[in-house]
């Protein structure tokens, strides 16, 4: 099979994850958009917000040390547990990757539209392991970070330190946030990843309900005003 031929049979897995992931960066750009217009428009801009809040309040009061350390260990708990999920998934797919002549079959078994190929199996599951290898990288990097501000937080203001002050160490943190927000997405693009396997059709199913859901999820919730007025 020459290669111009192959790329035709693979036509409608390479446009179906071409077209996943532009939706995905797409969603993420409108998100960037609205948080422009509306800084309280998303979870994660309302958590930046309360975090550096946060780190004003505990710096502020030497009495609230021990708090400081409780709130960084739980978050560096979370931040390792998803860590070492994210390795064994990389163990679970390097073993299926040694099992893929044997289990072709059976994934491709509702496969109608896709290309049934080795190379292309191959293909996903390289995806698959880049991505986990991302979700790795950014929880171990929120992990290191994390780390850093359990030192710098605790550093009393009254020594006027240029670099250690609540606004520095706010920036860390939301840093550390930030690679925790990115390992949680690279966990949530594993949805439309794993269905790609199945065939592409699935994939591009999976990204749609993916995006709503996280559409759902991301947006700050709406407070509104109570009516206390007497009903009766």
């Amino acid at each position: 099979m020459d290669t111009l031929t192959l790329l035709k049979s693979l036509t409608n897995d390479l446009a179906s994850f071409l077209v996943s992931v532009l939706l995905v960066a797409a969603y993420h750009l409108f998100l960037r958009h609205k948080i422009k217009n509306d800084p309280a428009y998303t979870v994660q801009a309302i958590n930046r917000i309360a975090r550096t809040a946060w780190v004003e309040t505990i710096m502020q009061d030497d009495k609230n040390a021990v708090l400081a350390v409780q709130t960084l260990r739980n978050s560096t708990m979370a931040a390792t547990f998803l860590a070492s999920t994210a390795v064994l998934m990389i163990i679970g797919v390097l073993t299926l990757s040694e099992q893929g002549d044997k289990l072709e079959a059976t994934w491709h078994a509702l496969n109608m539209v896709g290309a049934i190929n080795p190379m292309l199996w191959m293909v996903k599951l390289i995806l698959l392991l880049l991505d986990l290898f991302v979700a790795f990288f950014s929880f171990s990097m929120a992990i290191r970070v994390f780390n850093h501000v359990g030192y710098m937080i605790n550093v009393p203001l009254g020594l006027n330190h240029k670099m250690i002050t609540p606004a520095h160490v706010a920036t860390h943190l939301n840093r550390a946030g930030h690679f925790y927000s990115l390992g949680m997405r690279a966990y949530y693009f594993l949805v439309p990843l794993v269905f790609w396997l199945f065939g592409p059709h699935f994939m591009l199913v999976a990204t749609i309900g993916l995006l709503m859901v996280l559409y759902r999820l991301d947006r700050a919730p709406r407070i509104m005003a109570m009516d206390y007025s007497d009903t009766e």
